[in-house]
């Protein structure tokens, strides 16, 4: 099984990266920060005004650590990386695949059984850990509506069929968000799904959470040797990495959305820890990215009974482990792909 090793962020504006024998060195002005060993990293990822040594970039190309930068409130830039892994006939038949309009809707249909399945199993543990009648007659129906979402999946039909009952669900799920919001009502609040940019708190830390988990799914398509730009659900779009946004599915809700709510529920983050520009737009500041960075992190290094293996493993090798049954599955390994479901 793989290691899960550490991620390192760096926020602070105007750090400099480089490399000193077999470590990592995280340098602000004169001052060093951080010094860690490359056989613990699995990745670094700089936000902004973060630069790194041509030395280190290609030391960690060497390494296999993947150097990934993105703009200081999220948005991936780019990212530098060593030969890809993997063997070259998986990712023809990845392309092969790709191009039959029915096994992408197959591929389809799987995705989307782990992301309403997590969504529904969501709700239902709000349910369980409130009583409250009022709670529950908002919530309750919508949970039902994914189930009858969830039976919809199991007739065969067309991509843009189970598009639709996508973009239903995915409505449906967020239409209750905000009752899932118990404190600080006033600065966190939830009225749709927005983004490019955020139009508020909430948006902003889901936008940032995702952005998180691409990183590690697209990471983990490219370490078994897939290609994440060539997708089935979504479809080939220059620049966009439409296999990671389809694994990325099954993640949404377990690994971002959830935290969202105990970042807010738990008082870990405050509403004056963002900022708004004059077009509306909401950023995070410093100490509230640090706060999200940490608590993912933290959340990465948790053990959880995988639904398939049936085995412990920690949070942060999920997308790996979906990846390689993924690549099994392509490969002809396995009779189906088994979808993420959190239990």
């Amino acid at each position: 099984m793989k290691k899960h090793l550490n991620t390192l962020y760096v926020t602070t504006q105007g750090s400099y990266l480089h490399k000193d024998g077999e470590t990592v060195v995280v340098k602000q002005g004169d001052e060093t920060k951080l010094r860690l060993p490359i056989h613990t990293l699995k990745g670094i990822v700089c936000f902004g005004q973060v630069s790194c040594s041509p030395y280190l970039m290609g030391f960690c190309a060497e390494k296999d650590v993947a150097v990934s930068f993105l703009t200081e409130y999220g948005r991936f830039l780019a990212k530098v990386e060593g030969p890809v892994s993997g063997n070259v006939l998986l990712r023809r038949q990845q392309y092969r695949y790709a191009d039959d309009p029915g096994f992408s809707a197959k591929m389809a249909r799987f995705f989307l059984v782990g992301k309403i399945a997590n969504a529904r199993t969501a709700l239902l543990r709000v349910l369980r850990d409130h009583s409250e009648k009022e709670l529950a007659d908002k919530i309750q129906p919508i949970a039902d509506r994914l189930a009858n979402y969830m039976d919809k999946l199991k007739a065969p039909g067309a991509l843009d069929y189970y598009r639709g009952i996508e973009g239903e669900a995915a409505q449906s799920y967020f239409s209750v968000f905000n009752e899932l919001i118990f404190v600080q009502k006033e600065n966190f609040y939830f009225n749709d799904r927005n983004r490019r940019p955020p139009l508020d708190r909430v948006n902003c830390l889901l936008s940032f959470f995702y952005t998180l988990v691409m990183h590690d799914v697209r990471s983990a398509l490219e370490s078994v040797g897939l290609d994440p730009a060539v997708g089935f659900l979504h479809r080939d779009r220059p620049g966009r990495p439409s296999l990671a946004l389809d694994l990325m599915e099954e993640f949404r809700v377990f690994m971002a959305d959830r935290l969202v709510l105990s970042l807010i529920n738990l008082k870990q983050i405050s509403g004056d820890q963002f900022e708004q520009s004059e077009g509306g737009a909401f950023t995070m500041k410093d100490e509230a990215r640090k706060t999200v960075l940490t608590a993912y992190q933290t959340r990465k290094q948790e053990e959880i009974t995988h639904p398939f293996l049936e085995e412990k493993i920690e949070v942060g090798l999920l997308c790996h482990v979906q990846a390689l049954l993924l690549a099994r599955f392509l490969r002809g390994d396995l009779d189906a792909y088994p979808p993420f479901v959190w239990r």
